[in-house]
């Protein structure tokens, strides 16, 4: 399981809800939203960067066992500007948007940067 102090990745029989729960409990109490071209805001400044100026604390998945329209991701971010915590839905597989893929594919990519500073 992925929680905001253990960053990585957790795809389980976890809903929406219960992902959101589990991030506002540890402090993701914001919420910030996708802008075309890999940009997101956050709602509590109104401040708006590529999705790699913020800092990815955790990512869950929903799979979408039995619907995979119910495939969505939830990422834990820390606004760069304002230093609030919230939490940033998107959709990927069948039913992503292209601004979607783009804001996941960017976070993915600092995530894993992160992981591995010589590669």
């Amino acid at each position: 399981m992925s929680t905001p102090s253990d960053p990585g990745y957790a795809s389980d029989a976890r809903s929406l809800s219960e992902i959101l729960a589990m991030y506002e409990a540890d402090g993701f109490t914001s919420q910030l939203g996708v802008r075309p071209g890999g940009v997101i805001i956050c709602f509590s400044c109104r401040f708006e960067a590529s999705a790699e100026q913020f800092h990815l604390v955790s990512l869950s998945r929903t799979e979408g066992a039995s619907d995979p329209d119910d495939m969505l991701a939830v990422a834990a971010l820390r606004c760069p500007n304002c230093a609030c915590q919230g939490t940033l839905v998107l959709n990927y597989g069948p039913e992503t948007t292209l601004d979607d893929a783009d804001v996941l594919r960017r976070l993915e990519a600092v995530d894993k940067s992160r992981e591995n500073p010589t590669e």
